[in-house]
């Protein structure tokens, strides 16, 4: 029965020439998935190299715009690829230039010279922007709050001046564009779009697996703090959505996202308007010696009082005073000039739930905050624009042991800076703590989120990269179709691939010189 079951149910072993058979179906089923492994990885490695490569573009494009401020004027190159100039951050400064002399405000009275006064600058920007591309470049100028100024009191010598410009820049043969002056809300709000658009802000993060834009991943915007000679701005996208002064709100939509902005510009509240309203507001009921706590001890200036009223900042404190000039003699006290710098901001009324001063509507500060232009160039002298902020305790000791030092000493040590902007630190940094603290309200931990910029990636931080972008439309509203690949993710994908094939090539070249070797594994 035993052998019968034996003999009933057992398998006799294959012949040879089957199992050879089964060997080669395999080695062929194999080498084919292996073939297809190798297309699929040519396939992806071309499709990742053809959509994520960026090689240098030949096709570039430039632009030209000039910043007439109220002290000076400064000419910014930007250069971007033509085939990417709605990706974001892809526009870049290459050249700036200082026009030697004041703001173009000052030479109201000398039309002139206006012409010389431009020259060296677009004789510059000719040389740096390839001649071929010199028809194509478009050239703006936009000015600021000094010839907001010179409008208010004289809105033709204004005109006169703009009309001078605008001949003048005409002459080269570049796109120009116009010269105009920009309200102080494009002053901020342009400035706002810089720092984030230089940031990467306003694009949303990837995904990495299915490398898609995340909407949960949104990143926020940074505000913008300004400070100029004539005027500053603040500009921030508040957390609550409601912004009770309408005059004070502006909606963008940029890259597929809605922004709710809020922007405030304070005419008169720059650095150097800023002193004069003190130095007019001080020196009534003075026999013509004014002891200025917000200059060094042992300093000395002789002024004169036309010349301090003759700004329209200072007429609120106009009167007849019965000498024409008066000499400032500094005694170098900071916590004196603070206190006397507050009297500038009337904090006594306020219409709204929140207000910085002169009852002008301020949401309360959200997020972190980059403070340019004379912010920056102010506190990078004061040594306060490390990576480290310093805590508002120290800067406000070290402007104090500043503020006393005695000029002569002062002098010695800076001798390679000139007088003017030496002499005028100590009121300066004063000013901007005072600004800050009491004028915007931030507080000792609030004071962390300020970051002193004074340019991102080689670009410098102001209004006049965002205003080009604005009238180049190289702002998209809606999100771009395709977002490329991080730079890390590229490589990555491009050694994967690259293994992957190089893995499938040997695997195949072994498989066809050895078959052998693989039947043996198979056995």
């Amino acid at each position: 029965m035993m052998m019968f079951f034996q003999e009933r149910f057992s398998v006799p072993d294959p012949p040879w020439p089957e199992e050879s058979g089964l060997k080669s179906f395999c080695s062929r089923n194999i080498l084919i998935i292996l073939g297809f492994s190798s297309i699929l990885a040519v396939i992806a490695l071309t499709a990742v190299a053809l959509t994520q490569n960026k090689p240098l573009p030949e096709n570039v494009k430039y632009g030209i715009v000039l910043d007439a401020g109220s002290s000076h004027t400064s000419l910014y190159i930007y250069k971007w690829p033509a085939e990417k100039e709605n990706d974001t951050g892809v526009v870049h400064q290459i050249e700036e230039c200082k026009l030697k002399g004041p703001g173009i405000s000052r030479y109201a009275q000398r039309l002139n010279e206006i012409d010389a006064y431009l020259t060296e600058c677009m004789e510059r920007a000719s040389q740096v922007i390839p001649r071929s591309q010199h028809q194509g470049t478009p050239v703006y100028l936009g000015a600021t709050a000094g010839m907001r100024l010179l409008r208010m009191e004289n809105e033709q010598l204004a005109d006169k001046v703009l009309g001078v410009v605008t001949k003048s820049l005409s002459n080269y043969h570049f796109d120009f564009h116009g010269a105009r002056i920009i309200t102080g809300q494009e002053e901020g709000a342009y400035g706002w779009i810089t720092i984030n658009y230089l940031l990467g802000k306003f694009t949303q993060k990837l995904s990495w697996l299915n490398l898609m834009p995340n909407g949960g991943t949104s990143q926020e915007t940074y505000g913008a703090l300004d400070l100029g000679g004539a005027s500053t701005q603040i500009t921030f996208v508040p957390q609550s959505k409601g912004i009770e002064s309408p005059s004070n709100a502006l909606y963008f939509r940029l890259y597929g996202k809605d922004y709710s902005v809020y922007t405030h510009s304070f005419l008169c509240y720059g650095k150097d308007q800023a002193l004069r309203q003190k130095l007019a507001k001080d020196i009534r009921g003075t026999n013509g010696i004014l002891k200025e706590p917000c200059f060094h001890p042992g300093y000395e200036i002789v002024m004169n009082v036309s010349e301090l009223y003759s700004s329209p900042c200072t007429k609120r404190f106009e009167m007849t005073l019965p000498f024409d000039q008066f000499q400032i003699q500094g005694t170098g006290n900071y916590q004196q000039c603070h206190q006397s710098i507050l009297e500038l901001f009337n904090t006594s009324y306020c219409p709204y739930s929140h207000c910085s001063f002169n009852g002008i509507f301020l949401p309360p500060l959200h997020g972190d905050f980059g403070a340019f232009s004379a912010y920056y160039y102010v506190m990078e002298f004061l040594n306060f624009t490390s990576k480290e902020i310093p805590t508002q305790e120290k800067v406000i000791d070290t402007m104090e042991k500043f503020c006393s030092q005695p000029w002569k000493e002062l002098k010695t040590y800076f001798g390679d800076v000139k007088e003017k902007y030496l002499s005028e630190y100590c009121f300066s940094g004063t000013y901007i703590l005072s600004l800050l603290l009491n004028g915007y309200h931030f507080t000792a931990d609030s004071w962390k989120n300020i970051h002193f910029m004074g340019k991102i990636h080689s670009s410098s931080v102001g209004w006049t990269l965002g205003y080009m972008l604005n009238l180049t439309n190289m702002i998209p509203a809606e999100q771009p179709l395709s977002a490329p690949l991080s730079h890390s993710t590229y490589v990555f994908l491009m050694v994967l691939f690259s293994l992957i094939l190089v893995a499938v090539a040997i695997t195949g070249l072994f498989i066809f010189h050895k078959p052998s070797y693989f039947r043996k594994d198979m056995v």
